[in-house]
């Protein structure tokens, strides 16, 4: 019985196992060609092309540029303050705010647009007399920058 076991298992490792003839490769068979590779993917964007809607991101926006705005750090007020109208474009606040950073910063053509959006979006602001003449100083102050230094 062990005899006839044996041979069962040697028939069967010789039946399973390739013949060493057809794992040798001709040398005149050209190699395979490469696998297909699938096309690549268009990347996914990172950012929504449309500003997302986020009254919390820009609640905390404003936070954070009144901070730098009371610190002095212009530049970061203003971003935190873009920041802001971007998450919610319609908070009128945002937009002053980020006037104030630019007046601040002597930007003051950015100052009157950010201003004139203030007022596009609040019209019956309770400061809006006082943001019109604000923005009646900084023209001025534009125009006589503007005649002072010519553009040749």
């Amino acid at each position: 019985m062990k005899f006839l076991v044996a041979i069962l298992f040697a028939v069967l490792l010789l039946t399973s196992a390739p013949s060493t003839r057809a794992q040798q490769i001709d040398p005149s068979t050209p190699p395979p060609p490469p696998p297909a590779e699938a096309p690549p993917e268009p990347p996914t964007p990172t950012a929504p092309a449309e500003p997302v809607f986020d009254p919390l991101h820009a609640q905390r926006s404003i936070e954070i540029g009144n901070f730098y705005l009371k610190k002095g750090n212009y530049d970061a007020a203003i971003d935190r303050f873009m920041d802001a109208t971007r998450f919610q474009p319609k908070l009128a606040v945002s937009w002053k705010l980020l006037g104030e950073a630019f007046e601040k910063k002597h930007d003051n053509g950015n100052a009157v647009d950010s201003y004139k959006k203030y007022l596009e979006l609040f019209p019956g602001a309770e400061d809006a007399a006082k943001v019109q003449k604000r923005i009646a100083l900084l023209e001025e102050k534009t125009a006589q920058q503007a005649s002072k230094h010519p553009i040749h």
